[in-house]
């Protein structure tokens, strides 16, 4: 009889190996998700380029809409 695959990742603030069938999944507990929240709220995560919208953008090249005004 094969054997069922266990889903896990690891907690992306402790580096906790976390199943999936945990309460706190992705997270390993209450402490950690608090700390993520923590990070977003104060702009620990940020996008590392900025974001063109195609519609309002009528430039052929990314060089050309940074110089737009």
């Amino acid at each position: 009889m094969p054997k069922k695959a266990i889903r896990s990742l690891r907690c992306p603030t402790c580096r906790k190996i976390v199943l999936a069938s945990d309460p706190e999944f992705p997270f390993c507990g209450e402490r950690c998700r608090i700390i993520d929240l923590g990070k977003w709220a104060s702009n620990g995560y940020v996008i590392s380029t900025p974001l063109n919208d195609p519609e309002t953008d009528d430039s052929d090249y990314p060089s050309e809409r940074a110089k737009k005004p």
